[in-house]
């Protein structure tokens, strides 16, 4: 079993940067597929991206494709989320999930939760 957790989030102005950490412990964070979700208020959890276990495919939501990228260190047991140009549609609380084998983009098919991060941007 692997917990996760994630960093990084908080308050950034219109086209600024971020960049989202999600740190596994308790197991080896190559065995999974990554994830990413974001859930804002009143909204159901969406998916943002996801990376396979060896980093080498990635794939994105519409609506964050071209300014997120993900990206892994498994020798850190580490998953990053780089998100950039951020826009106020992007404050929501982000999530890192993890499934054994291939990730997923439907938030019912992963099997662990990190707590999530906030992110907020606002001028």
């Amino acid at each position: 079993q692997v917990q996760l957790v994630e960093s990084g989030g908080g308050l950034v102005q219109p086209g600024g940067s971020l960049r989202l950490s999600c740190a596994a412990s308790g197991s080896t964070l190559a065995y999974y597929g990554i994830g990413w979700f974001r859930q804002a208020p009143g909204k159901e959890r969406e998916f943002v991206g996801r990376i396979s276990r060896n980093g080498v495919i990635t794939n994105y939501a519409d609506s964050v494709k071209g300014r997120f990228t993900i990206s892994r260190d498994n020798a850190k047991n580490t998953e990053y989320l780089q998100m950039n140009n951020l826009k106020p549609e992007d404050t929501a609380v982000y999530y890192c999930a993890a499934r054994a084998g291939v990730s997923s983009t439907n938030a019912f098919d992963m099997d662990y939760w990190g707590k999530g991060t906030q992110v907020t941007v606002s001028s």
